[in-house]
């Protein structure tokens, strides 16, 4: 589609919207007619607050009050949006698709048909977390609002949570767990480091705790988790297991069900490359049964998911309004897990991992070395490249940036100043991107004083 088509659609849009000539809008989905009353009611949508008229108007915007903020200037200029290749650890972009899907009208957040769209949003979401989980649906909110979903229901003052902290998300879901009065005990490894079973069940055995939360792909660092056989230890002790798995999902194999894991939550903005806004989230039966036997009530109204799962038709009551969900935002989810279901799960994991493979091998090349050595402790969505010495790291993005309008970021928390990190996520993922960011790499290092390389 070429941008004479998108304006003839957007107009199309407005005309259809303020002329009344769709069917189904009214609140019970009924269908509107195109009578000479409707259509000159709905012209009305085209006429300015000064065209208007009347006593009991001007005396309601009469003011002794003088305006002291006047409107911005910069509001008075179009919107100006450069055209970037986020290859960071996130967001990535969206295909086009998605954008087409944001344009589509506006419905109410309880409307049937939308109803329906988040209906289809869950099974798509039972197939990417691998999952028939009942309580399947999305918090408003980015994977920081997954992770706070998470803390705020599962535990309660007092309650014990094992974290297992290898990076910045780890800390993050430290203070969170904080936050809530829970009792924290740390299971640490260095930056880049995993955990093995033995580790897990040791941490498990010690501090009995009633949660166990790991991440599987830590952002900040580019380490992957294992996950296999960790269900099965939190159940051994009663534990119930949340996995953040908002830099992972879709490009590595996850396994909700079989892996015994108890909750489960991504970003839109990643592999799934829809815009940021929303946090996909699943509970399992024994998590969900430990929310319904609280003492006390979720801390928090907006993320309490039993009004979540209500709000997403995910139990026996008719829905009740909670709040309004992010209309546009959902329909580019449900395009974004329209994509990754025609691709299927088995091959978007294979694509993530060769182009992985092909990035880390251009960039031994370049005489430049990965900041996990172990492959199989490395995420292919996000890559960390140590920064060699002598190498100032924010003159390498900033070239990537001013010369080509390409992102890639600095290191996050424990990486901060020591790696670059690359993302191979979704949309982005392809060997196209691999060869220009490997390309742009190569001219940037030899365009940064001191550096010594292969090149």
């Amino acid at each position: 589609m070429n941008i004479f088509q998108l304006a003839l659609m957007l107009g199309n849009v407005v005309r259809r919207g303020c002329l009344g000539l769709v069917t189904g809008g009214g609140p019970s989905g009924a269908a509107t007619t195109r009578s000479p009353g409707n259509f000159a009611a709905r012209r009305r949508c085209f006429r300015t607050a000064t065209s208007v008229s009347g006593p009991s108007l001007s005396s309601a915007v009469q003011s002794d009050h003088t305006m002291n903020v006047s409107p911005p200037e910069c509001l008075k200029k179009p919107l100006t949006v450069p055209s970037k290749l986020l290859m960071g650890p996130g967001p990535s972009n969206s295909p086009l698709r998605v954008h087409y899907a944001m344009m589509k009208p506006l419905l109410g957040h309880l409307h049937p048909e939308f109803c329906q769209i988040m209906d289809e949003v869950k099974e798509g979401l039972r197939y990417i977390f691998q999952t028939k989980a009942k309580v399947v649906c999305c918090v408003s909110g980015t994977g920081h609002a997954g992770m706070e979903t998470t803390m705020c229901n599962l535990l309660e003052p007092g309650d014990g949570i094992l974290i297992a902290q290898n990076g910045i998300w780890g800390e993050r879901a430290a203070d969170m767990a904080r936050r809530h009065d829970a009792s924290v005990s740390l299971l640490e490894k260095p930056a880049g480091e995993v955990f093995t079973l033995e580790e897990l069940e040791a941490g498990l055995k010690k501090h009995t705790p009633a949660v166990l939360f790991v991440v599987q792909g830590e952002s900040s660092t580019g380490a992957l988790q294992p996950l296999q056989g960790v269900g099965a230890l939190c159940r051994k002790y009663n534990a119930i297991l949340a996995v953040d798995a908002v830099a992972s999902l879709g490009g590595v194999p996850f396994y909700m069900d079989d892996w015994q894991i108890d909750v489960v939550y991504t970003g839109t903005q990643k592999v799934i490359s829809a815009p940021p806004s929303l946090a996909p989230i699943a509970f399992g039966d024994r998590a969900m049964a430990k929310v319904h036997a609280r003492t006390i009530p979720v801390r928090s109204f907006y993320a309490d998911m039993t009004w979540l799962a209500n709000y997403w038709g995910c139990d026996d009551q008719p829905r009740k309004y909670h709040h309004t969900g992010p209309v546009s935002s959902v329909y580019a989810l449900r395009e974004g897990l329209a994509i990754v279901c025609e691709e299927g799960l088995e091959s978007l994991w294979k694509r993530h991992m060769a182009c992985a493979q092909k990035l880390w091998d251009g960039l031994a090349a370049l005489g430049l070395e990965m900041f996990i050595s172990d492959a199989s402790k490395r995420t292919p969505t996000v890559n960390t490249i140590r920064v060699p010495d002598g190498v100032d790291w924010t003159k390498v993005v900033k070239y990537f940036m001013s010369k080509y309008l390409v992102e890639i970021s600095g290191g996050l928390g424990p990486s901060a100043g020591k790696v670059w990190r690359v993302g191979l996520m979704g949309y982005n993922c392809t060997p196209e991107n691999v060869d220009l960011v490997l390309r742009i790499m190569k001219e940037a290092l030899g365009n940064v004083k001191g550096h010594s390389s292969q090149l």
